[in-house]
């Protein structure tokens, strides 16, 4: 009597071959996940360098004595040994300052002196500082015109003059109109706050009518100077700031055509542009 034949197939199910497929590709998936999460630097850069330097895009590398840097493998021996050349302190200095980099002689940066071109900039501010401070007097639109804010090699000049029928101060007196006195107050925090030395000059006209016997324009003017002197002190600039307090009299007039000119009459403020000295206090 014959055998019958099993129709069952021989061996595992196809499907088993493609789910042990499925399984293996989700464990690589896993085992990489977990790999990229834990990070070492040091062995990413090495390998990063070793793939730039054998598909020839390796990066112009730093050397600090003796570890390569950036990236490149550290080896056993320096490869491509070459000196770093720096870059020198200035294309216009003629003497090198190695401790000081991109300085030189053009702006004599490499000293703590002020260059040349940089002393007119600290005017300006300085300038522009007092401007600001007297725009917040309302009374200054009207005496704007008696002013002057110039600047010369050797300082910058601020000059109270008189007008007309609008003095700064009352006739033969050293004391100022209480409006004059404002305008020099608000010049005080602006001046503590500068290293200048100031130097203040009192000037006259040549008219003598208002001369008093034994006080004359010299005295007058030498003391309207010294008056400014003691309200900028009052509002802040240390004594030791102040150069000189002088009075002209009628000798260095504002319009030598006409000295009998009330403009001639003025005070000046001149912010000098020398280094200040030492104060008495400092101890090296």
């Amino acid at each position: 009597m014959a055998r019958r034949k099993s129709s069952a197939p021989a061996g595992a199910p196809d499907w088993i071959v493609t789910f042990a497929d499925l399984m293996s590709l989700l464990c690589c998936f896993f085992v990489l996940i977990i790999s990229f999460s834990i990070q070492d630097t040091q062995k990413l850069q090495v390998v990063a360098g070793s793939m730039r330097e054998a598909f020839g895009t390796r990066d112009a590398t730093r050397r600090t004595g003796m570890i390569e840097m950036e990236g490149t493998p550290v080896r056993e021996y320096i490869r491509d040994v070459a000196i770093d050349q720096n870059d020198l302190d200035s294309e216009f200095a003629n003497q090198r300052h190695e401790h000081r980099v991109k300085q030189g002689p053009e702006l004599n940066t490499h000293d703590i002196e002020k260059a040349e071109n940089e002393r007119p900039r600290e005017f300006t501010a300085a300038a522009e500082s007092l401007r600001q401070a007297w725009q917040e007097m309302p009374e200054i639109l009207q005496l704007s015109d008696q002013i002057l804010v110039e600047e010369d090699e050797t300082a910058l000049n601020i000059q109270i003059i008189d007008q007309d029928g609008r003095s700064m101060f009352p006739e033969g007196s050293k004391y100022p109109f209480e409006r004059t006195r404002s305008i020099i107050g608000k010049m005080g925090p602006v001046l503590r706050d500068l290293p200048n030395r100031i130097e203040i000059v009192g000037h006259t006209s040549s008219d003598r009518s208002d001369e008093k016997p034994g006080y004359g324009h010299w005295e007058l003017s030498a003391d309207r100077a010294n008056m400014v002197r003691m309200i900028l002190q009052e509002y802040g600039v240390p004594q030791d700031r102040f150069a000189a307090v002088t009075g002209k009299a009628d000798t260095q007039p504002l319009f030598p055509e006409d000295s009998f000119l009330a403009a001639n009459r003025r005070i000046t403020i001149r912010l000098l542009s020398e280094a200040p000295p030492l104060p008495t206090s400092h101890q090296p």
